[in-house]
This record gives structure tokens, sequence and C-alpha cells, in this order.
């Protein structure tokens, strides 16, 4: 993926520096949404993506993430051989307080009228019972719950994924893909860090918790057995794995710098602050990053399925296919002496490039 744009460029042009396609900016009054979506790529199919809502300090702060995490998507469900494209909605605002069931159903409409070149599905700030507005008015919405006939919360399939992404990086490193007797620091227990965390500790890893929710913490300590530890101690603590299931950036020239990681493997999305630059920091000081588009693509997987009618099986067979797809993206990097992201990325765009030829944009 190309490098973050400036944040200062026009509209416009961040849109030709990301390669989007389309960006739709939903405003209604009478609900107070304000709401981005951005549609990045659609040669491979329908652009699905989560919606988060996120309480963004400024318009531009939240443009930013939708076409970041839009771009992301796209790489995501082709890496991963799905026939989908990337997009991604955001809305502006914070879901304890500001969500209501009108806000999510006008969401709802807006999306509909993208006559299905969007489907969307829950993320941080969103979840089951939400897309259950959503589908109140718009098919285009995967992740409802099980009881209206959907796959429900795509988290634990994320979460496998992930668990997979470690194990394969562990493998790489240690010469066995075992955990126990690992320590792994995992930054945000929400839906998908405690499932995470409960596979780790299930093969007895050790695992230290960081979460700003200190509730949370407590409680995912004392169910799993987990340690907790201060956010600001994260980063110069001696630890095999570091696992970001938070929001993204957390990997930056000031925290590589501290870094005594061996491993770089979690679900939070755009974990490299620059992508470029970051992605060579790593490299040359020897830590192995799993791309993040790549382990955490079990929940993209789950509302997939979701859509072609496949049953949990196969979204267990396909969410295990992330454990050899990570293998393939660090043999690639050791051959060709590139970072794993670049790695990543070359397979993704391959992928696309090769679909392009057979079939026109959906």
């Amino acid at each position: 993926m190309p490098a973050n744009s400036p944040s200062d460029s026009s509209i416009l042009d961040q849109l030709s520096a990301y390669g989007h396609k389309k960006l739709v900016f939903c405003n209604d009054p009478d609900t107070g949404l304000k709401a981005i979506i951005a549609i990045h790529d659609t040669t491979l199919g329908p652009a699905l993506g989560g919606t988060r809502m996120w309480s963004y300090s400024t318009e531009s702060e939240a443009l930013e993430d939708a076409l970041r995490l839009s771009r992301g998507m796209t790489y995501k469900a082709a890496i991963t051989g799905l026939n989908l494209g990337g997009g991604k909605g955001v809305i502006i605002g914070d879901s304890r307080k500001d969500k209501t069931e009108t806000l999510m159903r006008s969401y709802g409409r807006f999306i509909k009228n993208l006559n299905g070149e969007f489907i969307t599905a829950e993320e941080m700030g969103t979840n089951t019972r939400d897309m259950e507005y959503i589908r109140m008015e718009t098919n285009y919405v995967t992740g409802v719950p099980e009881s209206i006939g959907g796959a429900g919360n795509p988290a634990p399939f994320t979460a496998q994924g992930v668990y997979l992404g470690i194990k394969a990086s562990v493998k790489e490193v240690f010469g066995t893909d075992m955990l126990a007797g690992r320590t792994i620091v995992v930054q945000g227990i929400g839906n998908v860090g405690e499932h995470l965390v409960a596979l780790l500790r299930k093969e007895n890893a050790e695992v230290l918790i960081s979460d700003i929710n200190q509730e949370q913490l407590t409680y995912v300590a004392r169910k799993y057995k987990a340690k907790p530890i201060e956010a600001d101690k994260i980063f110069t603590t001696d630890a095999d794995v570091y696992a970001p299931c938070a929001m993204g950036a957390t990997v930056n020239n000031k925290t590589i710098e501290k870094m005594k990681f061996a491993i770089i493997a979690g679900s939070a999305n755009n974990q490299l602050k620059d992508e470029v630059l970051d992605s060579e920091l790593l490299l040359k000081k020897g830590i192995l990053f799993a791309p993040d588009y790549l382990i955490n693509a079990g929940g993209l997987i789950s509302c997939y399925s979701e859509l072609t009618g496949f049953g949990k099986k196969r979204t267990v067979q396909l969410t295990e296919n992330i454990y050899d797809a990570t293998r393939s993206v660090i043999k690639l990097s050791k051959a060709e002496n590139i970072s794993t992201n670049i790695a990543a990325n070359r397979i993704a765009e391959k992928r696309i490039a090769d679909i392009k030829k057979i079939k026109s944009s959906y």
C-alpha cells in the first residue's frame, strides 16, 4: 500500500493518493448522524468493511481513518482469497452516549442508497444490535444476530486468525509454534482482545494485558489469570510478542526504538504509523511483523461466509488458512529481503491485478 498521504491535502488529493473509488459523506441533523463511507476498490467484488464509531477530535482525523481502513480492507480481502472489495464506514461520535436506534437506521438508509456497492458489519464502537438496526433499512449488512439468520459477532474468528498468525510467527522465530511459556502483551482487551487472551491462556502462554477500561482490565485479568500492565510500560517490557488489539499507529519510530519484542502480531488495523518507514525500521531491528490486515481477516471471512451462505465449518476452514498465508508472507520477505508488509502487499496486489484482467469492475 502507498505511504500515508498528508492530512492537510485536499480531499480529492487524498482520494488520488490512496487510490479510492468513492467517498460518501452522511449528514442527518434529525438523528445527529455524521458519518463517512469510503469505498477503495471493487475489482474483486462489492466493498465490505465494518463501521467504526469513535469520538474523533476533528473531521479530518475521521476522514484519514476511513481512507486508511478502507484501503486495508481491499488488501485484506485480496490476500485472503475472498471475492470482495474494500470499504469502511466511520461514524463521528461517542458510542457510549451518542448511539441510538434512529442514528443507526439513518446510517442504514445511506448504505441502502449505495445499491450494494458497500456492505457493512460491526467494528470498534458498534455491535450486532447496531447491525440489526441497520438491517431494518437495508440488506447490505452482515454480522447480524444469529437469531435473525446472521452469522453473529465475527470477533471470535478475528481472534482465531490473530492467534494463528502469532503461532506462525513464533514458529519462524523460535522453531516451534508452541506458545506455552511465551510471554505475550495484549494491548486492548475488548471484544477481540478478550477472545485472544482466552486462546493464549488455553495454551499456557504468559499474558500481560493493558486497556483504558479499568473495569474490563480487572475482569479479564481475574477470569483468565492474566497480568495487568500499565500502558506506559508496554514498550519497555521484556516479552516475546506484542499484540496490539485497539487503535492503530502504536508501532512508530518512537515505540520501535524502545521495543524488546521478537514479534508484533495483533488485531488492530493500521498498526504502523508510517507503513514504509516503520516496516523498514522493524526489519532492520529484527522484529518480525505479522501484517495486520492478513492475520485479522477472520472477521471478514465470517462476514463473507454470511453473504455467501457458507456455514461456520467453512468459516473455520478459511480462517485456518491464515497460518499458512502468514508463513508464505514471511518466506517471501526473507527471499527478497523486504519487509513483511511489502511482501504481503505484493501478494495482494498481484491477485487484484490478475482478476482485473478477467473481469471489469463490479
